[in-house]
């Protein structure tokens, strides 16, 4: 049997395995999720999280840690369904305000920025006829307020990166200045087991591959300026960027489950927001930043303190 068999085999049969107990708990039916479509969901989201689960029982376990209501209720808004907006708009809207307003700290900033938010969650964008929202690329795997937090920072330092690329270099330097004591300092990671399961993790790459992952995470090059800067082509760059955030992920997880975290509680510690962690990841790297990544210090500092 080929490996791409074995692979649809297990998930095919834990998904037929617990498909009808999953749907009850996710309360699909209320909003609109047939359970075909439900076993579809479970499906997808396991071939994208784990595609390669080494057994029925690895599947099974893997889809009992999914917090299934969270997930039916995104993908029932990916769909469009008006009660599961309605839902939604009740259980997360002031969390997501509250959130902004820590991030953005001024009423109007943080009104437009959970407003744009919204917008990118509704799926504003068409594409071949489908709204594209980014609820879509929600899997379960931890919380969905967790997961909201961190987009939201994430789009509060895209929205600050492109307004940078407008402004003068006066201007520039005037926010460099207005932001520098934002930086806060960093705080303990909550279990010290995951710090240290990270930094053995990063202690074991190559040279290389050091500078690739600290120049693309931390100081924000792109995938074109790497490979220049390599001497390959930017697809490679790609591949390889793509290649060492699976591995690592992986070895972290062994990490934590040889320092005596079950495999669950592992796969829960991952999943948390990264900026929860506060890890040292270029401490860990040992890789200086150019000078130009400092200027956003700040802001992602920022981002980090609303999103936890």
């Amino acid at each position: 049997m080929s490996a791409t068999k074995t692979i649809s085999a297990h998930w095919q049969s834990a998904v037929s395995e617990l498909q009808a107990d999953l749907y009850v708990k996710s309360g699909g039916e209320k909003v609109g999720i047939s359970p075909e479509a439900w076993a579809a969901i479970l499906c997808e989201v396991g071939g994208k999280c784990l595609p390669a689960p080494d057994s029925h029982g690895e599947a099974r376990t893997f889809l009992l840690t999914l917090r299934v209501d969270e997930l039916a209720l995104a993908r029932a808004c990916v769909a469009g369904d008006n009660s599961a907006w309605e839902i939604f708009l009740t259980r997360f809207r002031e969390k997501l305000y509250q959130s902004a307003l820590r991030i953005a700290r001024e009423d109007s900033a943080a009104r437009e920025l959970a407003d744009t938010l919204y917008a990118d969650l509704y799926g504003t964008t068409i594409r071949e006829g489908e709204r594209i929202s980014k609820l879509a690329s929600y899997t379960g795997r931890g919380s969905l307020e967790g997961w909201l937090r961190t987009v939201l920072a994430q789009e509060y330092v895209n929205r600050y990166r492109r307004h940078k690329r407008l402004v003068s270099l006066d201007e520039e330097s005037e926010e460099g200045v207005q932001f520098a004591a934002a930086n806060p300092e960093p705080v303990p990671c909550a279990d010290p087991r995951t710090e240290s399961a990270i930094d053995l993790a990063l202690s074991d790459l190559a040279a290389e591959d050091r500078l690739v992952l600290s120049a693309y995470y931390l100081d924000g090059r792109t995938l074109a300026e790497i490979a220049r800067m390599l001497r390959v082509h930017e697809s490679t760059i790609s591949r390889k960027v793509d290649k060492l955030a699976k591995s690592l992920r992986k070895k972290i997880l062994a990490n934590l489950v040889r320092s005596g975290m079950g495999r669950r509680q592992a796969e829960e510690a991952l999943d948390i927001d990264v900026r929860d962690l506060q890890v040292d990841i270029r401490r860990s790297l040992a890789q200086e930043s150019s000078p130009a990544a400092f200027s956003e210090k700040a802001v992602e500092a920022r981002a980090r303190e609303g999103s936890s």
